[in-house]
This record gives structure tokens, C-alpha cells and sequence, in this order.
């Protein structure tokens, strides 16, 4: 697939993903969001990381107790995840394979997903086959984070969408990644996810991004879930 493609060929030079270790900070305040106010303990917490990248959140919750796979379609990527792993002495089962395709977990055996801006290079018929295998893969009751790209009050999103447009609904390539990447609107979001999940919880929050040597502004949902 070329989202494979592109993604190895960044994780190999690296452009927009960042060398870190440590869980990105959205993260890190909604682990304190559920073992605060959901109560959960980590420890034996089941949970899929949905493109897990390097393994920042999945060695982090791996060091906290919790039983870990991580899916990833970049073998560069997972390299380093596995080599983090064996070096902080964590047991994590990372899998290289696509969120965008049925995935290697039984019914009900995951308690907590993670999509930390990982399914926004999806298209419509894979995200498709990602929503309903997370809600297939999650137990009743259990959580869904996701970090999406936000299209509302972004205005290079809006030019993106405007002079690079994609082939599927606001969808834009990213002509520097090859890469198609898909935002979206308030309601856009609620009426494609909540078919599948009760939002609890969704806000907007801005952040930067360095890619080409330069930094962008960007606009994200932080949208905390449940299947009920």
C-alpha cells in the first residue's frame, strides 16, 4: 500500500516523526483521565496501541504492567520499538501489519486502543475495516483514545484541502510524503465514530509540527471513547 511506502521511507529519514522515547503528553493526561477518574489500574490492562510507531506509549504502558500488542506497517519503525523494549527488559507483542486490515485479536480481548494520529492515512474503505475491528477487538466497557487531524480553524489545512486536494472526501496529499492524510470537521468525526462508540469526551487542541526543516501549526481532536 503506499501509506506503507511512505511511512518507511519517513521512519528510515525522518521529517515529521521525532526520535523521542516517551509518551507524546496528550497521552500522558489521558492515562492520568483513567486511573483517576475511570480507575483503572494498568497493571494486566489489556491494550492495542493502532500504529504504534516506535513503541513511545506501548513500552511506556508495558513499564506500568499492562499486556501490550502493537500493530505497525513500518518494519523501521518496529525495529526500534522491539530494540527499546529489549533494552528496558519489556515484554510487548509488536506485529507488523496495517490497522486498515482485520486484525490478529480475538473478540472482546482488549481493554484499552490507542490511534495517536495513526489512522488519519487511511482510506474510507480501510477505516472502514479499522472501526469495526477495534470495536470487534474491545471488550464491553472498554476505551478508545484517539488524536485525529482537525480540519475546523486550520487554515493550512484548508489551503491543503484546497491545492492538493485527495480522491476521497477532505482528504489532502502530502506531496512531500506522497502521502494521503485525512482531517476532519466537528461533526464529521462524532457521525463517523459514534456509530461505533460513545464519545465521552471530544476537544480541539493545537499543536506543532516540524516537517521540512519547517514548523506548522495544527489543529487535533482529542477524543476520549467507550463501547457500550
Amino acid at each position: 500500500m503506499p501509506q506503507t511506502e511512505a511511512w518507511e521511507k519517513e521512519y528510515r529519514k525522518p521529517q515529521l516523526v521525532t526520535g523521542k522515547a516517551e509518551p507524546q503528553n496528550d497521552v500522558k493526561r489521558y492515562l492520568k483521565y483513567l486511573k483517576k477518574d475511570e480507575k483503572i489500574s494498568f497493571e494486566g490492562l489489556r491494550v492495542l496501541d493502532l500504529g504504534c510507531g516506535t513503541g513511545r506509549n506501548s513500552n511506556h504502558l508495558a513499564s506500568l504492567g499492562a499486556i501490550i500488542t502493537g500493530f505497525e506497517i513500518s518494519a523501521t519503525a518496529l525495529k526500534i520499538a522491539k530494540d527499546r523494549a529489549v533494552e528496558a527488559g519489556l515484554k510487548v507483542d509488536y506485529q507488523k501489519r496495517s490497522i486498515g486490515e482485520a486484525f490478529s485479536l480475538e473478540e472482546a480481548s482488549v481493554d484499552l486502543a490507542l490511534d495517536i494520529t495513526s489512522s488519519n492515512s487511511l482510506n474510507e474503505k480501510e477505516r472502514e475495516v479499522y472501526l469495526s475491528e477495534t470495536h470487534r477487538t474491545l471488550s464491553v466497557g472498554g476505551h478508545f483514545f484517539v488524536r485525529a487531524l482537525c480540519k475546523d480553524g486550520d487554515t493550512n489545512v484548508k489551503e491543503l484541502l484546497k491545492n492538493s486536494p485527495g480522491k476521497e472526501t477532505d482528504t489532502y496529499i502530502n506531496t512531500e510524503m506522497h502521502l494521503t492524510e485525512r482531517v476532519f470537521s466537528k461533526e464529521d468525526f462524532i457521525k463517523t465514530y459514534s456509530k461505533y462508540f460513545s464519545i465521552t469526551r471530544l476537544e480541539k487542541k493545537s499543536g506543532y509540527s516540524r516537517f521540512g526543516g519547517r514548523i506548522y501549526k495544527r489543529n487535533y481532536w482529542l477524543a476520549y471513547m467507550k463501547k457500550v
